[in-house]
């Protein structure tokens, strides 16, 4: 992209927030980092930061997209960006992104107007020696897939690799259905177009082809079979990093997680799967 177009994309944001309205009313301020902060002619997005509130109405909208594997921060997204491609937000992660010691340039916070953010904008000069710069907390099992996994996970996930606490793996999952029937009564509680019963019959299916027992399964918050009381099931699976809060005390117990990381209705299904290799060293990251 064009450093120019990369500008157009950042006015036409400002724009919105100065129109206002719901959900813009909840933003409060507004960061940009990466390769277009530092000057790159051609970066190859804009890296934003968005902290903001919450209403009744955000959070059940955030709860219901879970439920039915849509984009949580969807009606947010869509208020900043509109139709544009080009715009890489990011919610709610100044602190850890200072904390890593990141760059990061405030264009907007609530109470300016516009020409205050356009002067901001103005201070970010380009620079032709400022190259793209490259994704931070990158391994091979994350290649096309670093758009759709935070970077604070990135950051975990290969923490705890190099540590030698987990081994990863990357699963391209085809479209299946499990066999059992434990399984597949664990399915009916979402819809048959929702894109969490394709992702849950694609791990499902998978895990009954390994010859893994699927009534051992944690599936998206909800045990499969019968658990006793405070008995850890032998595999998680998750979608779209919404329990990846629960790795860590997962992985002490000597257990295995797949997280898909894009449910969707349609396009390929690709996984992530944590094997722990060490639990002495889960603690240790």
């Amino acid at each position: 992209m064009k450093r120019a177009r990369a500008t157009t994309l950042l006015q036409e944001m400002l724009c919105r927030l100065g129109e206002g309205g719901w959900p813009l009313d909840l933003v409060d301020e507004i960061y940009v980092f990466g390769s277009y902060a530092r000057g790159a002619l051609e970066p190859a997005d804009v890296d934003v930061v968005v902290e903001h509130r919450r209403d009744d109405r955000l959070i059940q909208e955030f709860v219901s997209a879970l439920s039915y594997g849509r984009d949580p921060q969807a009606s947010l997204k869509r208020a900043l960006k509109g139709r544009s491609r080009g715009l890489q937000i990011q919610f709610e992660q100044y602190e850890s992104l200072a904390a890593e010691g990141i760059p990061m340039y405030l264009l907007w916070q609530r109470g300016d107007n516009r020409e205050t953010a356009e002067a901001r904008l103005a201070q970010l000069h380009p620079d032709a020696s400022a190259g793209r710069a490259p994704r931070d907390d990158m391994v091979e099992q994350f290649e096309g897939l670093d758009r759709w996994i935070p970077r604070p996970v990135r950051g975990e996930l290969v923490r705890l690799l190099r540590a030698g606490a987990i081994d990863l793996h990357r699963l391209e999952l085809p479209d299946a259905h499990p066999q059992g029937l434990d399984a597949l009564r664990a399915l009916e509680r979402w819809s048959e177009t929702s894109p969490l019963r394709r992702s849950a019959a694609a791990v499902l299916s998978h895990l009954e082809s390994c010859g893994r027992d699927v009534t051992a399964v944690n599936l998206h918050g909800a045990p499969i079979g019968p658990r006793h009381e405070g008995a850890p099931s032998s595999t998680r699976v998750s979608f779209g990093w919404r329990y990846f809060d629960q790795l860590t005390w997962h992985l002490k117990q000597e257990r295995d997680w797949i997280e898909v990381v894009r449910p969707t209705r349609t396009q390929p299904l690709h996984a992530l799967h944590m094997v722990v290799r060490n639990t002495s060293l889960v603690d240790t990251v």
